[in-house]
């Protein structure tokens, strides 16, 4: 499924180009499914492409019939036809056969306006000959909606050929990589992060960057780099220490404001630097500091733009994958994130109706402390708003943590899966430049040890037994629309 994948993280104009065929000279079904992404499979891609044909008018379907050659003619046509025709023998006609062929097609382009299609794959010249005398004789209405059910098969085989056949160049390449881990770099005074959208269930508006640290893994591999591999020989290898060297050095060339943007830009110089690099990826983690507080100021106790704290279980992250094609640079995946987002809400969880059978020694619980970890994941319809370039399209981790908390402190939590789900849908609605929002989340509820305190509401607890609960999910726009059409127990455009 590499060319799913890949096809995921295309640029729109990559996009086109690879698929604009599929239909024959139709591009327009490729430009409308380009809203349809992420696509989960080759038959989930196939299907939304039918869905947007039937759903288009008689004379769009008309021109998309119309667009296919006939069969056995030597006529200007697609790539895919001509691979298709020359499959069957189209290509190879004797003059009698052609001849045969011709008056057919004609024949049939005169009683029907448009010519006759057939998925020839598999197929023989015998078998495609008789099918056109059969279904010549058939009313238009018939011949048409057969001609679009033959398009669809049509569009199968040839979304089928283009993963078989970059299953096949990737089969024929091994996994050459290598990288450098806990690259550490600090800059004071970036570029401050202003103009951020404001939602409700955050203060944030920006940060300042007095202090912007990040923890940074790149990773380059291309198969050019095999020798190094196979023979020892080092003349094509960047060292790891310069690679170290290249991301900290660049930090001080970098003019925006986020880690994405930052690694982003690394990659891009990477793959300009060495062209005999194929892809990179790199993954940046924010090493989070925050402001403290002096009263060495007229006005009493203001916070310090001096003194930073080194802080916060939680911190932001983000990666981005590129690969060299023909020449261009492409981002094959990017996302963000924030990292081990760590919640205790003390009262108002519950963990009751679950299955109980002879395995079971958990007790229901109506009221109960709920701590959890969790990491969140991020994408966006469109890579280009990831880089905090135009802020008010930027999504900030900080954003996402307190969506969060404002969710757990709403939600009576009967389960950890129902509160990611709920907190997906809000960062969802609140952030429509995204495509879906993603979670690993972790159960390290805390275990109790005195149940009952004396004209107290509290209770005493340990650190849990080492077994953990985890869940991992992933939140889409559907989700979100389905969670408007129902009346749930909360509100989520709150």
């Amino acid at each position: 499924m590499i060319l799913i994948s890949e096809l995921n993280g295309m640029k729109h104009s990559k996009f086109i180009e690879v698929l604009k065929d599929i239909f024959e000279h139709s591009p327009w079904v490729a430009e409308k499914v380009w809203t349809y992404r992420p696509f989960a499979s080759l038959t989930d891609l196939h299907e939304k492409m039918v869905f947007i044909v039937k759903d288009a008018t008689y004379e769009e379907k008309l021109a998309l019939i119309q667009a296919h050659p006939n069969l056995g003619a030597r006529l200007e046509m697609s790539n895919a036809s001509v691979q298709e025709q020359a499959g069957v023998g189209l290509n190879q006609l004797t003059s009698e056969e052609f001849n045969q062929f011709s008056s057919l097609n004609k024949q049939y382009m005169e009683k029907f306006g448009f010519p006759f299609i057939m998925a020839v794959k598999g197929q023989t010249k015998t078998v495609i000959y008789e099918s056109m005398q059969r279904r010549s004789n058939h009313h238009e209405a018939e011949e048409f909606e057969t001609a679009l059910k033959e398009i669809e098969k049509i569009a199968y085989f040839r979304l089928e050929g283009l993963i078989k056949k970059r299953s096949v160049l990737m089969s024929k390449k091994r996994t050459v990589s290598y990288g450098k881990g806990d690259v550490f770099a600090y800059r004071t005074f970036l570029s401050p992060l202003t103009g951020v959208k404001q939602i409700p269930e955050s203060n944030f508006i920006g940060r300042s960057n007095t202090v912007f640290g990040v923890n940074v893994k790149i990773e380059v591999g291309g198969q050019k780099l095999l020798p190094s591999f196979t023979e020892g020989d080092n003349s094509l290898v960047v060292a790891t220490d310069s690679m170290k060297n290249f991301v900290q050095r660049h930090l001080g060339r970098y003019e925006g404001a986020t880690i994405e943007g930052f690694i982003q830009y690394v990659a891009e110089e990477f793959l300009k630097k060495y062209d005999h690099i194929d892809t990179i990826k790199i993954i940046g983690e924010e090493v989070p500091f925050e402001e403290t507080m002096t009263t060495a100021s007229a006005n009493g106790l203001t916070q310090s733009d001096l003194v930073f704290k080194h802080s916060r279980n939680e911190k932001s992250v983000a990666t981005i994958e590129m690969v060299r094609d023909e020449g261009t640079i492409d981002i094959v995946k990017q996302s963000s994130g924030v990292l081990d987002l760590q919640l205790i809400k003390v009262r108002g969880n519950s963990f009751v109706g679950f299955i109980r059978d002879e395995y079971t020694t958990l007790p229901e619980d109506s009221n109960r402390p709920l701590f959890i970890y969790l990491n969140i994941g991020w994408e966006y319809e469109d890579t280009g708003d990831s880089t905090g370039s135009a802020p008010y399209s930027y999504v900030c981790a900080e954003q996402v943590r307190d969506i969060a908390t404002s969710i757990f402190h709403e939600l009576e939590t009967p389960s950890i899966q129902y509160l990611i789900y709920l907190i997906g849908c809000r960062v969802l609605e609140r952030f429509p430049q995204l495509r879906e929002v993603s979670f690993q989340s972790q159960n390290h509820t805390w275990d109790p040890v005195v149940e009952e305190i004396p004209n107290s509401e509290g209770k005493v607890y340990t650190e849990p037994r080492p077994p953990y609960g985890f869940q991992h999910f992933t939140v889409t726009k559907e989700d979100l629309e389905n969670s408007k059409e129902l009346s749930g127990e909360i509100n989520i455009s709150k």
